[in-house]
């Protein structure tokens, strides 16, 4: 999708420096797509513990020690 941004030069150039863009349009799509994964996995973190029935990190090295 098209779309017309006002985005600073400075925060542009640092995005295109971090992301080793070679573009800008990479170096948003690249900002954007790690912003987004971040924010999932936030997500995720705090839903972690929340399911009763799931395997402690402790009985599944046991599990896996038995074979």
């Amino acid at each position: 999708m098209k779309t017309t941004v006002d985005i600073p030069d400075v925060e542009l150039e640092d995005a295109m420096r971090f992301t080793r863009a070679r573009t800008k349009r990479e170096a948003i799509v690249t900002a954007i797509t790690e912003f987004n994964h971040r924010r999932r996995m936030a997500e995720l973190a705090k839903r972690a513990g929340s399911c009763p029935d799931m395997m402690t990190a402790d009985e599944l090295r046991q599990l896996r020690r038995r074979g």
